[in-house]
């Protein structure tokens, strides 16, 4: 007999959950750390006046990295949709390695290159889990509305420098 938890979920439903939450919480704290938007050459950079206050990135990072979680896990819970998962963990890739290369790099140009390829495959991993689960693709907007964001503000300060 299966111990059900509260919401028809099994215990294992639950620590799989939590562990793709802290899966993808950690590409944000792990990349968060290791790279410098303190440094010096950041703070020096011309920035558009619609820059968003450094303080507002955390807390969006963190709301998009659990919604992230959520997302994935409804798709690799069905186990029908390897390569869906796989996806979004080549996006998830993308994702930790463009603070590296904007912030530890010194490469705005380069992070933009970056950054059109991961919005491309946030959108490829949107379309792959609508097939799966239309809830899932849905809690990856905001994230793809983000990184769009994202990329017209690199590309603002590829421009203004």
């Amino acid at each position: 007999m299966r111990l059900e938890c509260h919401l028809g979920m099994t215990r294992r439903d639950w620590l799989s959950l939590l562990g793709w939450l802290v899966l993808c919480q950690l590409v944000g704290i792990v990349a968060g750390v290791l790279t410098t938007p303190d440094s010096p050459w950041f703070t020096a950079l011309e920035k558009p006046s619609w820059n968003p206050p450094n303080w507002l990135f955390a807390p969006v990072w963190t709301t998009l990295y659990a919604l992230m979680g959520i997302a994935v896990w409804r798709v690799w819970r069905l186990g029908l949709h390897p390569g869906a998962v796989r996806l979004f963990l080549v996006q998830l890739a993308l994702n930790f390695a463009w603070s590296f290369l904007f912030f530890n790099a010194e490469a705005p140009a380069l992070a933009l290159a970056e950054l059109i390829v991961l919005w491309i495959a946030i959108v490829a991993t949107i379309l792959a889990f609508r097939r799966a689960d239309a809830i899932a693709a849905l809690l990856l907007l905001p994230y793809l509305a983000w990184t769009t964001f994202a990329a017209v503000l690199n590309g603002a300060i590829v421009r203004l420098n």
